[in-house]
Parts: C-alpha cells; structure tokens; sequence
C-alpha cells in the first residue's frame, strides 16, 4: 500500500507553522527542530508515528516571494488533513484568528472546511463520518 509519507514546505516561520499544527493536529509532535550544517536556515519535522510535514524556513541569504496564483498557476493548492472533532477546531482556529475559506461543508458521509495559516498556506480539514471506504470516498450527495 502507498501512503503519503511527508511533504515539505518552506514557510516564514516554523514557531507559527507549529503553532497552527497544534490546533489541527493535536497529536503531531515536533519530531526534529534543527539548523541546517552552516547554519543557514531552520528546518523542522511535524508529524506523527505514520507521516509529518518538514517545514524550512527560507534562507537568510534570499528575500523569499510567493508569485503563483492558487487554482491558476502550477503547483499544489492545499494539502487536507484528516481530523477528529472538526467544529471544535473551527472554533479555535477561528479564536486565534485564522482565516477561513468558505463555509464548514456538511456532507454526508464528511465534514470539510478550509483554512490559511499565517504563511497564507490552504489546508483542507476533513472529518469523516464512517470508516467504510466505498462511503468515505463518494462523489455524489445522495444517501
């Protein structure tokens, strides 16, 4: 079976990056936080015992920019994660003031919304509300 062990993101900065992750993913730890050999950049691996996310600040040497449009240009949109207790996360994310793109979907075999973090990333939360694939994963609305 192939999962998705990790992915890898350059953000502005790993103590916000961690701190969103605390609320959507309360069972990730700080897996690693280090510099790299010289010295250059922090980087950072969030996650649990099956996946995380490495996180890399930009190096100090460049003035980082972020010129794609989301939905436009090539590259990834969003990431999902999938998470238990989905209004309780809402609420928290929304008390820290995280910005929410669109409205909670309520499906029905899922629960789905999005949210930016403070780097302005896209990240899908999703709960689910059955364990039976063929009913996790449909593309209809219909019961």
């Amino acid at each position: 079976m192939t999962k998705l062990e990790h992915a890898n993101i350059t953000v502005p900065s790993i103590d916000a990056a961690i701190d969103f992750f605390k609320i959507v993913a309360p069972d990730f730890n700080v897996r690693a936080d280090k510099y790299n050999v010289k010295g250059e950049y922090r980087w950072a691996h969030v996650g649990n015992n099956d996946n995380y996310i490495a996180l890399q600040e930009a190096s100090q040497k460049q003035q980082p920019q972020d010129n794609r449009t989301p939905y436009f240009d090539y590259g990834v949109n969003h990431l999902a994660l999938t998470v238990s207790d989905i209004d309780g996360i809402c609420a928290a994310l929304l008390k820290r003031e995280y910005i929410r793109n669109g409205e909670l979907s309520d499906e029905i075999t899922r629960k789905r919304v999005y949210f930016f973090d403070k780097a302005g990333f896209e990240w899908e939360l999703v709960e689910y509300l059955t364990q039976d694939p063929k009913q996790r994963y449909r593309y209809d609305e219909q019961a």
